[in-house]
């Protein structure tokens, strides 16, 4: 519900004496004295009670006014002679008839400043914006919250906008809402100090200067003591965190740039680098791809690398050239010095910070970096440890050469022992036989039977012929019976020793068997024995091929200025150590306060 409108007003020139004639002086006053009263604009309501922007005068009462119910509606519409009570008298225009004529011929019309001008403008402009009810409502609700005198909902809309304040905004809107327990049952009186809205604000009716703040002023000061607090509270903030920056994070990184600029003792590094190379191989096979490059050594790299950084290499440094001793002297500071007799834990955790070694797979190369307290003495070291790398790495493969070697030996002279048996096994069998080539012998035999077999039928022939003569030659024909007798008596002779060498024991059948195995015996240990040669050449060639060299690429030179400490770049690394540290606490323990209060 909104209250009516006050009166429009209109800027109306005055006529001037000559041009217009008025009433008399007495009349004059007397029109003035009954003229209502205007009300003040926003601004001198504002204003401070000592300079008011016009003159507040009492508005004469009249019996014909009755003011507007407090709950009649008001709208944009509603008509111009319509006034409130928080308005005052409608006001009449030129040329209007009014309860009192004799004020028109005084003043033609009423002028409005340009303060009221300018509000009156800033009204239209809200009224354009075609807010609800239900907007209205609250901007008056809010407008009373913060104590504006607003004589109409577009005037309560106008002082918020002008204070800052959105009246439509969701927070603000929010600190309206009242409690449920404060709700009046319906049709019972208000409680007493209660607000019912719509309702206007009645103008003031005195003039005199209040003790009060106004509202502006004491938001102001309000707005004051909060700022101050805040500041003082992030001042008492930034001192704490700085305390505990200095405490966790400078503190420390002094001391730790004290340590390396001051008191640290300079060490000298020695740098080297070498190789491990296989020998060139002839060969062909996958084997031959890899042999020119690192992926050949890099098992013996990486075993030389582990050597040299194992607890082995140093207690061999310390006994031929006294590491334990270099480092237990007195002009070493605390931290990298060493207690005397020390244990060789404690040695070897100091050589593990003093002597470096890295292996790049994608070059085949093992760099090293020896540290010491003095030039000459880190170069000594790193000479030792180049000459103990070699040895290691001649001992990584002689034992494979020697086992292949040993192996290919054994197996060529089991060869030739069993060749030499099989050839003493021929020669006893044929001495036992008393024949060197029984097969031999039975093919003489039975030559010499096939050669007497074919002169016996020549003489048979012979015999036949002679004898188909009527008279044949009687000495012709027993020479031929006797030829034939005796060839036959051959051939006789001769069968049976072919019968006599092939029966038996010792016969030349068996011998010849015997004699056909023990030649194709050798013959086999022949062939075993050229293999057994053969393998000891090729694992010869292999062994050779398995040498591992040791190449040194850089050697180990005194440096003339100390690599350690790097002083600058050791403290940044420790104020960005200290400062992780502090972070991570603390982000931890706002997790954890925040977990606790939740």
């Amino acid at each position: 519900m909104t209250t009516k409108p006050r009166a429009r007003k209109f800027r109306i020139r005055r006529s001037s004496p000559a041009a217009a004639p008025g009433p008399s002086g007495a009349a004059a006053a007397e029109q003035a004295s009954a003229a209502p009263a205007r009300p003040a604009p926003l601004e001198a309501a504002q204003a401070p009670p000592e300079a008011p922007a016009h003159p507040v005068q009492k508005p004469a009462p009249q019996p014909a006014e009755r003011p507007a119910p407090p709950q009649a509606p008001a709208h944009d519409a509603a008509p111009a002679h319509s006034h409130s009570p928080a308005a005052g008298p409608a006001r009449t225009p030129a040329g209007a008839s009014g309860p009192k004529p004799q004020a028109a011929t005084a003043l033609t019309g009423l002028v409005s400043s340009a303060s009221e001008t300018k509000l009156e403008k800033d009204l239209a402009g809200i009224r354009k914006e075609g807010l609800t009810g239900r907007q209205l409502r609250l901007a008056r609700r809010m407008a009373q919250k913060h104590n504006l005198p607003a004589a109409s909902d577009f005037e309560a809309v106008h002082m918020l906008r002008a204070r800052g304040i959105d009246p439509f905004k969701r927070a603000n809107m929010l600190e309206l809402v009242v409690p449920q327990n404060s709700a009046q049952p319906p049709g019972s009186p208000p409680a007493p100090g209660r607000v019912q809205l719509p309702q206007t604000v009645p103008a003031s009716k005195t003039t005199l200067p209040s003790a009060e703040l106004s509202p502006a002023e004491r938001r102001a000061k309000e707005i004051q003591k909060i700022q101050i607090g805040i500041a003082r509270r992030r001042r008492r903030k930034l001192t704490m965190l700085a305390a505990r920056l200095s405490f966790f994070v400078i503190v420390p990184t002094l001391a730790a740039g004290y340590y390396f600029y001051e008191v640290a003792t300079p060490m000298y590094s020695s740098k080297s680098e070498f190789l491990v190379l296989k020998a060139d191989s002839a060969g062909g096979g996958v084997g031959g791809l890899f042999s020119g490059t690192q992926f050949a050594t890099s098992q013996d790299s990486i075993a030389v690398q582990s050597y040299l950084q194992s607890k082995e290499a140093m207690l061999r440094l310390d006994r031929e050239a006294g590491f334990k001793s270099h480092f237990t002297q007195d002009w070493i500071d605390p931290i990298q010095r060493l207690e005397p007799q020390p244990s060789n834990e404690e040695a070897y955790g100091t050589y593990s910070r003093n002597v470096k070694i890295g292996y790049d797979p994608t070059e085949g190369v093992v760099r090293m970096e020896v540290s010491a307290a003095d030039p000459q003495i880190a170069a000594e070291f790193s000479r030792k440890l180049i000459s103990y790398a070699q040895e290691k790495v001649n001992n990584l493969s002689h034992q494979k050469r020697a086992d292949q070697m040993s192996e290919a030996e054994a197996a060529l002279a089991e060869a030739e022992a069993q060749r030499r048996a099989a050839q003493e096994q021929l020669v006893v069998l044929q001495q036992h036989g008393s024949v060197l080539d029984p097969e031999g012998v039975v093919a003489s035999l039975r030559s010499q039977i096939s050669t007497f077999e074919i002169q016996l039928e020549e003489k048979r022939l012979e015999l036949a012929a002679l004898l188909d003569n009527a008279r044949p030659n009687r000495a012709k024909v027993s020479g031929a019976e006797a030829d034939i007798a005796r060839l036959e008596q051959v051939i006789e002779n001769l069968n049976n020793r072919m019968i006599d060498a092939s029966a038996g024991e010792n016969s030349l059948a068996n011998l010849r068997i015997q004699i056909q195995m023990a030649q194709a015996d050798l013959a086999t240990r022949d062939l075993m024995l050229q293999s057994a040669l053969q393998q000891v050449e090729t694992t010869r060639l292999e062994a050779n091929r398995q040498v591992r060299y040791l190449t040194t690429a850089v050697e180990p030179v005194a440096s003339q200025e100390p690599s350690y400490p790097r002083k600058f770049e050791n403290t940044v690394l420790a104020f960005l150590i200290f400062s992780g540290i502090y972070l991570m606490c603390s982000l931890t323990a706002s997790i954890l306060r925040e977990q606790v209060s939740s």
